[in-house]
């Protein structure tokens, strides 16, 4: 008899089969490990199918738990406001640290040990001592060793020397590189600071300008589901203390089209369940509603200085007109509540509808319906500063400098230009009188709900390159003007610091190579040739 022993680690099994010949012993053993293995495969699918089974049923109960936050979160988004920290201007004050480290000081190297004459001392023998020949040739060896050692000793002491004074160098340079970036940072920080203590003192005059920029950063730096729009103009009329807010209020897409995913083990789907009709127009109401009450809240409570009697408070919905298909931009809620009024309010246990409506807020029934409303009081975007301006663009060809044109010429070319490019989205541009009154050469109304607002614009015919002060005057003219955004054009370049001080802020450099791509996009031709518009402007001057 022969016999083969068998066996499978993953079933724990073991057999020995028995044959009358070789062949038929294999033959059986072949037969039984076919058996085990498909009896296997059956447990190895049965255990995946297990646990995709519990991989996906958590999976789904993980999406569904996502959905409840995102729901509760729309439930809360008043008392989730009333319960935030009144915002200061110390909030606005920039104070971060200067986190970079100082360069370390090398330590001085540690030198090899001087050669020792003891240590080449010449061993002599009894022979050595009586024969003066033998004893000066030994004497003269070791001399030689001294003076060998001795002088690679000296050259590599002189190599370190040398390492450490190029390392000690490059220290040096790092630490005073160091110490002027930390010198340049307190310094910003500390401009920054005065700034913005000089616009609390404008606030608390009741300058609009500065009242206006307080309370849009307020708004700027209220937290809201991800998904609502960014973006609110505001007006204030210091004779009045009435502040106009046109806040962007998200549509119904901003609000979660499900409120369950369910795994459908039969179908090994997964399923969404959707929220009702009813549901998403109820919630959809609450949350405008808690919004514009949220949003009183938080101007008021941050107004200091009390220099606001009355806000009014417009919310504007952009979306696609079903009937027509085409964009729209409405006021579906307008609401003024006064400083003492909404004092007697206890929002903590108000129905905001019901608030609103004691407020003698302007809805329709149903917010989720978009229905436009007569806002109660309009933000005036006219300014004594603007006057007409005059098309230029149309008159460009290859032959044009920039560099060299008439600034007025310019300065409406600049002007013609950004309203082409804002007049996509429906906005426009103004252009100041002569004086420049304020550092500001244009000015844009954006009604873009994530970059629009009020944009300042300033152009720059220079031949030389744009240092940090013309960014930096740019940055104090944004807060002053309350805009949400600084745009700096410029017939030349920007050095290296003007960029470095834009960065994270809300400004736009634009180099004369990227105004030629701006005006090649709009089908105008022209050329920037600095070299030509110095020796034009030398030769006039003589």
């Amino acid at each position: 008899m022969w016999e083969v022993r068998v066996q499978h680690p993953g079933l724990n099994a073991y057999r020995v089969v028995r044959g009358v010949t070789q062949q038929e012993a294999e033959l059986k053993a072949s037969l039984q490990v076919a058996v085990w293995n498909e009896r296997w495969e059956k447990k190895q699918l049965s255990a995946r199918t297990h646990l995709n089974l519990k991989v996906n049923k958590a999976t789904a109960s993980v999406r569904t738990a996502e959905l409840r936050v995102q729901i509760a979160a729309l439930e809360a988004i008043l008392a989730v406001g009333l319960q935030q920290q009144p915002f200061r201007w110390l909030d606005l004050k920039d104070g971060a640290a200067f986190t970079q480290p100082r360069p370390k000081e090398p330590a001085s190297p540690k030198k090899p040990d001087e050669p020792q004459r003891l240590a080449y001392a010449p061993q002599l023998t009894f022979f050595d001592r009586i024969l003066s020949g033998r004893r000066m040739r030994k004497e003269n060896q070791a001399t030689a060793a001294l003076g060998e050692a001795t002088a690679q000793w000296r050259g590599e002491c002189a190599a370190i020397d040398a390492t450490y004074q190029r390392v000690l160098k490059e220290y040096v340079d790092n630490a005073s590189e160091w110490e002027l970036a930390r010198a340049q940072h307190t310094a910003e920080r500390e401009a920054q600071h005065a700034q913005i203590d000089a616009l609390r003192v404008e606030y608390r005059a009741g300058t609009a300008s500065a009242v206006e920029f307080f309370f849009a950063e307020i708004l700027n730096h209220s937290a809201y589901p991800e998904g609502f729009p960014q973006g609110n103009t505001l007006a204030f009329n210091q004779g009045s203390g009435v502040l106009i807010v046109d806040f962007e209020l998200p549509n119904l897409s901003a609000l979660p089209a499900n409120k369950e995913v369910k795994y459908i083990a039969t179908r090994q789907q997964f399923q969404d369940v959707p929220v009702s009709d009813a549901w998403l127009k109820k919630t959809y109401d609450e949350v405008l509603y808690q919004i514009a009450l949220r949003t009183l809240y938080e101007l008021y409570i941050a107004d200091e200085a009390n220099v606001l009697e009355s806000i009014v408070f417009n919310g504007w919905v952009r979306s696609i007109d079903k009937a027509t298909g085409v964009e729209t931009h409405g006021c579906i809620l307008s609401v003024q509540a006064g400083r003492g009024e909404f004092h007697e309010i206890n929002l903590g246990y108000v129905e905001p509808r019901a608030c609103l409506r004691k407020l003698k807020g302007v809805a329709s029934s149903s917010l989720a319906e978009l229905t436009p409303v007569r806002p109660i009081l309009t933000i005036n975007k006219e300014d004594h500063r603007f006057v007409e301006g005059y098309g230029v663009a149309d008159g460009l060809d290859d032959r044009t400098n920039l560099a060299a044109m008439d600034w007025l010429d310019f300065e409406n070319l600049i002007r013609e230009l950004f309203e082409k490019e804002f007049s996509k989205n429906g906005g426009e541009v103004k252009i100041t009188q002569a004086s420049r009154d304020g550092g500001v050469d244009a000015v844009a109304f954006d009604p873009d709900p994530i970059r629009g607002g009020k944009i300042v614009i300033q152009a720059k015919r220079y031949t030389n390159v744009v240092g940090v002060s013309a960014v930096r005057d740019l940055y104090g003219t944004v807060h002053n003007e309350g805009a949400t955004k600084g745009i700096l054009v410029t017939t030349s370049t920007y050095g290296s610091d003007a960029y470095e001080f834009a960065k994270d802020k809300p400004l736009t450099l634009l180099s004369g190579g990227e105004l030629l791509s701006l005006l090649a996009a709009h089908g105008h031709r022209a050329k920037i040739d600095l070299q030509e518009a110095k020796a034009l402007y030398l030769s006039q001057q003589k």
